[in-house]
């Protein structure tokens, strides 16, 4: 036995090392196809993840030059002054409004000046919706004027306006506890401020919930955790079977001042003027510039920010910021003389902020395409200190991605988090592309989130610089390396 199991062990060896051989031809015959697409076989995979990392690595000085002109060379502070002329000649620009379309015009311009190539405009439908005059007083137990701001897509009330009394609640639960109660109030929501993902549901669903229970009108609290009676605005989403009801957020204090009052059985009456109006859909425009790339140019890495803004502040926050480091990533490479392998393409979309309007086209018109987009970025989160980058896609994209992050340590933005679809890249990512979105320090951002506070005060230029660096770095080494990132 022993002998009949000695002469199987040596034919076993016999058949593994030819077996090996045969592998070995196989995967120099595949080799070859796996350049410049995306690594999807474990084979070529395994084999080149060491290689990888080495070209990775041999990026390092390319790294430090970005770093060096961005943070200190000649291109200090040029997104911010870049960004600080934009928002100054130009203002809010809200979906479907003049200064928007002056703005896309004025960047069209400024791109093609920048010397970047394929500088286009491609055009989309775009919600246009505008608040018009519009005011909330308290008349009763006394007369306060209420700091309001109209929620995209609200109807208006009468021109007389809408005077009734206040049922404040807390939660949704709340108010069908108390539907009986509801009818012909205006409903205020004092719900609290968990973050931003859970408590927007208030904002986005508010006059909804009310409108089922017959409320006549809705009033939400802001969604943030610090104020200085500043309303928040934003975007809300009505249904076609329910009644729809003016709504506005009021301030954090406001809505606290009622829910005291409430608790004690005050009754509350508040006059509610708006003078808001939706028009038919307008044409508006996705800016796209490129640096096409010198061996794969049909393959594309995406950067992005949005170039509209609600109607209040400058929006140079959201997404000013965003944007403009976008457009830095471009302008550094070409300043340094640098060529990626894949083409770089600046995306600024417009028509974000009612919900990747202009983004949802964009999909629908290259998704055909889809294979070749290496990678979607976009910037949508302040510009501020940025501390590496959040990330979806493969794990072995994010392997990748960690090596291309080491390449941040001299500014200490090397790590990465989960999460890297923002709403205008979203849809790729869905479908398998890799997506990636600046992780920076918001412990302050949604004290400004579409408000009158959102203007260059709240921009810094050196956290600006940084920014613009992080992005610069990690799309031009993913535009250059030798293969896509695995899906």
């Amino acid at each position: 036995m022993a002998g009949h199991l000695s002469g199987r062990g040596h034919l076993s060896k016999r058949k593994g090392r030819k077996m090996k051989f045969v592998f070995l031809i196989v995967f120099i015959h595949l080799l070859p196809q796996c350049t410049g697409k995306p690594l999807s076989q474990d084979d070529c995979y395994q084999h080149a993840f060491k290689e990888i990392k080495r070209e990775i690595a041999g990026y390092s000085n390319i790294a430090k030059a970005i770093i060096n002109l961005a943070v200190y060379g000649n291109a200090q502070n040029r997104s911010y002054e870049r960004l600080a002329r934009f928002v100054d000649t130009f203002g809010p620009r809200l979906s479907g409004s003049k200064n928007l379309e002056m703005a896309i015009k004025y960047m069209f311009s400024v791109l093609q000046e920048d010397g970047l190539e394929n500088v286009q405009l491609e055009p989309v439908k775009v919600p246009h919706w505008e608040r018009g005059e519009e005011s909330a007083m308290m008349l009763a137990p006394r007369n306060h004027s209420i700091a309001i701001l109209g929620l995209g897509s609200s109807i208006a009330t009468p021109p007389e306006g809408i005077t009734a009394e206040v049922l404040v609640v807390t939660s949704f639960d709340e108010l069908h506890k108390k539907a009986q109660d509801a009818k012909g109030k205006i409903v205020v929501y004092n719900q609290p401020f968990v973050n931003y993902e859970e408590t927007v549901k208030y904002r986005l669903l508010g006059a909804v919930e009310a409108g089922k229970v017959g409320a006549v009108a809705s009033l939400i609290r802001s969604i943030t955790s610090f104020s200085i009676n500043s309303p928040h605005t934003g975007w809300q989403q009505y249904q076609s079977n329910v009644p729809k009801i003016p709504t506005a957020c009021i301030s954090v204090e406001d809505a606290e001042m009622m829910a005291r009052m409430s608790s004690r059985g005050t009754r509350i009456v508040v006059t509610l003027k708006m003078g808001a109006r939706t028009y038919p859909d307008t044409v508006s425009f996705n800016t796209v510039a490129e640096i096409v790339g010198s061996k794969y140019p049909e393959q594309v890495v995406l950067v992005s920010g949005h170039l509209d803004s609600w109607d209040v502040g400058q929006g140079a926050m959201d997404d000013g910021g965003g944007a403009f480091i976008s457009w830095e990533a471009l302008s550094l490479i070409k300043d340094l003389g640098l060529r990626p392998k894949r083409t770089l393409r600046l995306v600024l979309w417009t028509a974000e902020e009612p919900g990747g309007v202009g983004a949802e086209q964009y999909y629908q018109l290259h998704k055909g395409k889809i294979s070749n987009f290496d990678i979607v970025m976009e910037s949508d989160s302040g510009t501020f200190m940025p501390m590496g980058l959040a990330f979806t896609g493969s794990d072995k994209a994010r392997a990748i991605l960690t090596e291309i992050m080491q390449l941040l340590q001299p500014i200490n933005a090397t790590n990465i988090y989960e999460n890297g679809g923002e709403t205008d890249t979203v849809y790729w990512v869905r479908d398998g592309v890799p997506g990636a979105s600046l992780h920076d320090d918001i412990s302050k951002y949604f004290w400004f989130h579409h408000t009158q506070g959102d203007t260059m005060t709240v921009q810094d230029p050196s956290q600006m610089n940084l920014c613009a660096a992080v992005w610069t770095v990690v799309s031009y080494v993913i535009a250059d390396m030798e293969e896509m990132l695995p899906r």
